[in-house]
């Protein structure tokens, strides 16, 4: 991935390259939130593309948090404890919906979104203009939010299943099952 050398030359270069740099992580997001829309549209989601989709979103912000790592360390020593916390939760999911389910969780739920939104104006205000390092706080802490809901989802849904949005929706789904299995 080039992704990695591109947000070094950037934070060494002028705010030209910057402002490119920033252009490009936002078409990123917007293509991210488009090709889902898109392929919801056209019906041809699968829960193996969901999961593709979730994969390649981790990619991304591991590659983006490394840059932060490299441009910004001092960042990364204030929000030790929320990174320490948001990893081991991380790592803590993944296990989880492999031993329970065999393969990674998809949900895509609303505050994951939310999360992914606070990531992108954390990386563009932090990666492009140096500014704002309190929204990479607010982002981490909003991760482990997301984390604790991910695992309580994967705690109470009985078989894997993607796009389970809510935790609410995850309670349903559960009470549904349990009424078909009586």
């Amino acid at each position: 991935m080039l992704l990695g050398p591109a947000i070094v030359w950037t934070a060494k270069a002028g705010w030209h390259a910057r402002i490119l740099f920033g252009s490009i992580l936002i078409a990123a997001l917007l293509s991210d939130i488009w090709d889902g829309v898109l392929a919801r549209r056209w019906q041809c989601t699968t829960a193996r593309l969901r999961v593709a989709d979730s994969a390649a979103d981790t990619v991304f912000y591991l590659g983006t948090a490394a840059a932060v790592i490299i441009c910004y360390p001092y960042v990364i020593r204030a929000n030790r404890i929320l990174l320490l916390a948001l990893a081991a939760m991380e790592v803590a999911r993944y296990c989880l919906d492999y031993i329970r389910f065999r393969k990674m969780a998809s949900y895509h739920t609303y505050l994951a979104k939310a999360w992914g939104l606070l990531l992108i104006a954390a990386s563009v205000s932090l990666l492009c203009f140096g500014r704002f390092p309190v929204l990479v706080t607010i982002a981490l802490g909003w991760g482990v939010v997301c984390d604790l809901e991910g695992l309580a989802i994967s705690m109470i849904l009985r078989e894997w299943a993607p796009d389970v949005k809510t935790l609410t929706r995850a309670l349903e789904m559960r009470r549904r099952v349990g009424r078909v299995a009586v």
